[in-house]
């Protein structure tokens, strides 16, 4: 291996898309078992490397130099190789910082908390120090003397204003979890979650619900990337390369979902834009068919909505961490709040909109029987709708007009 990253799971890593489109060299991933650890260091068949959990500050005794940051750190997770020499740096400061002064987040004179305690932990808190935090605690399962616990910070430090998740909670594929529940620090202004897949955690989708600034993980991965690749090849690149490169990842992992009412079109339009750009099309409301072998009409009649809305929202968390795929979502899916959640993990929610006069009534269907149901029932979800979509799509006029408008919004 010439160039890659080394750690121990890395089914989730995203480095070799950023390193190659940044630098244009070929990057390996490599997980390397605790047990091979040792043997792969003393080998050092490599030019440069990153490194990952769990090996940030395992991998220091094995080095000949570290630089002044990763020295300060205490934690490194980049590696050259120099006719054998083997110095080491830390770019998490840098992608954090820079993830920081990107969305404006204060830290002079702020109370902050970092979740967690890995070697990640290490970089963070050397630059909320350095950005002059007024106070910092660092938060672990098991109390220490540089910890304290999730207990101790809920009954002693409840006021935190900047909270960071450092932890790998909530990470794919445990991307239900959370580390806390937020409702319960009503000083919080800003939440930033180092994990990055999925591109949204439970935590961040919280922290929005809320209405707080919330950051993910991946601006930080693609910008310590630019550095780490700024170090590997000794050339510099600007900081436009690190947006672009986030918007390109983004692109290639976002999935398109849409919601909207019954006969607004989504069906049709998930089809015609999956066929034009190639993308595979996933019907929730088809996937339960085929999973039950009854028609959505069957369902409501012989079992009731409420086993419906159980299987709709097993399907959704089933599909909701795949990657580029248009998802087509019943009427009803905004009902549930653990949907929206699922759905908006990896996905852009676009809401498909129609004049309510030029929906179709239904009279085997009791919620749009005619045209006064469906009033009633547009007028109760709209407030769902409103709330949970990312883009609004008015679909009166034709296909194609609403797909271009579609494909522009999401600048596909």
């Amino acid at each position: 291996m010439r160039k890659g990253v080394i750690g121990y799971p890395l089914g989730h890593s995203y480095s070799k898309l950023i390193h190659e489109d940044l630098a244009g060299y070929t990057y390996d991933i490599l997980e390397i078992p605790p047990e091979e650890f040792e043997e792969f260091l003393k080998e050092k068949s490599f030019d440069a490397i990153n490194v990952t959990i769990p090996y940030k500050q395992k991998i220091i005794p094995f080095l000949d130099e570290l630089d002044d940051k990763a020295k300060k750190i205490g934690a490194v997770n980049t590696v050259t190789n120099v006719n054998g020499y083997l110095k080491g740096y830390n770019t998490d400061y840098y992608g954090f910082k820079w993830m920081l002064e990107n969305h404006d987040v204060t830290i002079l004179n702020k109370k902050v908390v970092i979740l967690g305690n890995g070697g990640a932990t290490q970089a963070l808190k050397v630059v909320i120090n350095d950005m002059g935090a007024k106070e910092l605690k660092i938060v672990s399962r098991t109390k220490t003397d540089e910890t304290i616990t999730y207990q101790e910070l809920l009954e002693t430090f409840n006021d935190v204003e900047v909270l960071i998740n450092a932890s790998p909670v909530g990470m794919y594929p445990n991307h239900d979890d959370s580390p806390l529940d937020l409702s319960n620090y009503k000083q919080i202004e800003s939440v930033i979650d180092i994990v990055y897949n999925p591109l949204k955690t439970e935590l961040i989708l919280q922290a929005e619900d809320l209405h707080l600034k919330a950051v993910g993980g991946l601006e930080m991965l693609v910008a310590q990337a630019k550095q780490a690749v700024e170090i590997f090849t000794g050339k510099n690149l600007v900081d436009s390369d690190i947006e672009r490169v986030y918007k390109k990842i983004l692109h290639q992992k976002q999935n398109i979902v849409f919601i909207g009412m019954p006969s607004a079109g989504k069906t049709t339009l998930a089809n015609e834009l999956a066929k034009k750009l190639n993308l595979p099309l996933i019907d929730i409301d088809e996937e339960i068919v085929k999973d039950v072998g009854k028609s959505i009409k069957d369902i409501f009649q012989d079992d009731g909505e409420d086993t419906f809305r159980k299987l709709e929202t097993n399907k959704i968390h089933e599909v909701c961490t795949k990657n580029r795929t248009i998802i087509s979502c019943g009427g009803g899916v905004i009902k549930s709040h653990t949907n929206i959640h699922n759905l908006k993990k990896m996905g852009i929610l676009v809401w498909i909109d129609r004049d309510v006069s030029k929906l179709i009534s239904d009279p085997s269907r009791p919620l749009s029987k005619d045209n006064e149901a469906i009033q009633k029932l547009y007028e109760t979800r709209l407030p769902l709708y409103q709330a949970a979509a990312d883009i609004h799509i008015i679909n009166n006029t034709t296909i194609e007009q609403a797909c271009n408008e579609i494909e522009s919004r999401i600048k596909i």
